[in-house]
C-alpha cells in the first residue's frame, strides 16, 4: 500500500492530482491519500482531507511507499519506522507555501537512503511505477542520541 499525506496545514494541489492521474492508470495499485483541504474533485484514489495522528501512524506502519511534501515531520516517520519516501517539495513560487524551504529541506535530504526527491510532479508516475525496488532508510530512533544530549548540556554549561 502507498500512503499520501500532505501534512496537516495546506492542500497540495500538484501533488494530490498526480496521485490521482496515476492511481486512473493504475486501477490495482493500493493508495491510501490524506489530502488536506483540497478543491479538487479526487476520482481514483481513497481519501479523507484530515487523519488523527493514530490513524496516520498506522497508515505509516502498514504502508510500503510514503509519498509527501517535503516536511520534516513526513520524512522523520519514514525514516523512523524505515519507510522508504518520495518527497516532492512545494513551491512558494507556486503559491504552495510561505517560502522555499522545501526546495532547501530536498535537497539536504536527496541521495540518502530512503528518501527519493521528485523536483517536478511530471517525474512521479515513472518513479511510483519502480516503487517495488526502493531500499528503506537507515532508520533513525525517536530519541536523542547520549552523545548529542552530552554536548547540548556541555554547551549550556559554558
Amino acid at each position: 500500500m502507498i500512503f499520501v499525506t500532505v501534512g496537516t496545514q495546506l492542500a497540495f494541489d500538484r501533488l494530490v492530482g498526480t496521485i490521482d492521474t496515476w492511481c486512473g492508470d493504475h486501477p490495482s495499485a493500493k493508495v491510501f491519500a490524506q489530502v488536506g483541504p483540497t478543491k479538487l474533485k479526487i476520482q481514483h484514489v481513497d481519501h479523507v482531507e484530515f487523519l488523527s495522528p493514530e490513524n496516520a501512524n498506522d497508515l505509516f506502519l502498514a504502508a510500503s511507499l510514503i509519498v509527501a511534501h517535503a516536511g520534516m515531520g513526513s520524512v522523520l516517520t519514514a525514516l523512523r519506522y524505515k519507510k522508504p519516501i518520495l518527497i516532492l517539495p512545494r513551491k512558494a513560487a507556486l503559491g504552495e507555501h510561505r517560502n522555499e524551504h522545501q526546495m532547501a529541506t530536498a535537497k539536504w535530504l536527496a541521495n540518502r537512503p530512503g528518501i527519493i526527491v521528485a523536483w517536478d510532479e511530471r517525474e512521479i508516475p515513472g518513479i511510483l511505477d519502480g516503487h517495488t525496488s526502493f531500499s528503506e532508510g537507515n532508520g533513525i530512533s525517536e530519541f536523542a542520541s547520549l552523545e548529542l544530549l552530552q554536548r547540548l548540556k556541555n554547551f549550556i554549561q559554558d
